[in-house]
């Protein structure tokens, strides 16, 4: 017999953070700060909750792209919105959405003063009935693709 409560200690669930420092944009980390978040990094890589992160360069190398009623603008930095700044991003595996509460305080532990929003990622098993058999492999494919490619 299946024992619910141990399938449910095993359900995770993955979860995208988007940093906002509270630091003036391009503020370069120090030795000692640098050696803190890879001390992180490689705990939670360990545990297995930490599934990628990446630092973003200043947004005078970056750009904007939206669409708004079929037309496409592109406006090239700096932005000046510094409260809505991405400094980086990780990806998470958590067991609950307090759970990457959690883990995101440790990482605001290092990471000083600022902001991370916590977004669950949409599983597209969750589509129903819409998600097909069919659909579900191509899903599968692109996955195996998508790992290939950030392996390189």
């Amino acid at each position: 017999m299946i024992d619910t409560n141990q399938l449910k200690e095993n359900i995770t669930m993955k979860f995208l953070c988007l940093y906002k420092p509270a630091a003036t944009e391009g503020t370069p980390p120090t030795e000692q700060e640098m050696n803190a978040m890879a001390k992180l990094i490689e705990e939670m890589t360990n545990e297995g909750t930490l599934l990628a992160t990446e630092g973003c360069l200043p947004s005078a190398m970056g750009a904007r792209v939206r669409r708004a009623k079929g037309k496409v603008t592109v406006t090239d930095g700096p932005f000046t919105e510094a409260k809505e700044l991405v400094a980086g991003f990780a990806l998470i595996e958590a067991k609950s959405k307090a759970h990457a509460i959690e883990l995101t305080k440790r990482f605001l532990e290092v990471a000083g003063d600022g902001e991370s929003e916590i977004r669950q990622i949409y599983d597209a098993e969750q589509c129903g009935e819409e998600f097909s058999p069919e659909l579900a492999e191509r899903h599968k494919r692109s996955a195996e693709k998508m790992a290939k490619n950030a392996s390189r």
